[in-house]
């Protein structure tokens, strides 16, 4: 096992089994994890939902600035169902939230992992446009307390999606005086737009 606290060099040759993390509120800053470490931290967040419905799974430190990425129960029991949770698809897509999310270029232009805004206006309407928005407009008692766990309205929210090549992760972006915050409630599998 690779001691995350102390290396330092990253070799690129094995991008996509880790992903940098901005600080696991110690001392210690630009921590690599592969993806056995983010399926352990999966586990971890398993154990604090079962309290809470919302927990933080990661801070990250991005271009875009930091990055505080939440779990759900209702992202827990969809990828559950799906039979997506602590797959390594999942693990990947998590891995991606290190490119953050820029408001300015926050529209995919196809290919791309990272984080990117989910358009209402976008057509034809896809499975990842249905998930979110049925999400907000019912609404499903998670916007309730996602609004009062952030002290914050569904209109300032972004309805964004994850992005790795197996999976996307569908949650709502919050910019708030801390920073970006994410928020995953769903996934979808479906490859197309």
């Amino acid at each position: 096992m690779i001691d995350i606290f102390h290396l330092e060099v990253l070799c690129k040759k094995d991008i996509d089994n880790i992903f940098v993390v901005f600080t696991d509120n110690y001392k210690t800053k630009g921590n690599i994890l592969i993806l056995d470490q983010i399926k352990q931290k999966l586990q971890e967040s398993e154990t604090k939902l079962q309290a809470d419905s919302i927990v933080l799974f990661n801070k990250f430190s991005t271009k875009a600035g930091d990055l505080e990425v939440f779990i759900t129960d209702r992202l827990y029991k969809q990828c559950r169902k799906g039979k997506v949770w602590k797959s390594r698809a999942m693990l990947s897509t998590l891995k991606n939230a290190i490119y953050g999310f820029d408001i300015k270029a926050s529209r995919s232009r196809g290919g791309l992992d990272g984080i990117f805004r989910i358009d209402r206006h976008f057509s034809p309407i896809n499975s990842m446009m249905k998930k979110i928005f049925n999400f907000l407009d019912k609404p499903d008692p998670l916007v309730a307390k996602i609004g009062k766990h952030f002290d914050s309205s569904v209109e300032n929210w972004i309805p964004v999606r994850l992005v790795s090549h197996n999976l996307r992760l569908l949650g709502i972006i919050l910019n708030t005086k801390k920073g970006a915050q994410l928020v995953l409630v769903d996934y979808d599998k479906d490859k197309g737009n």
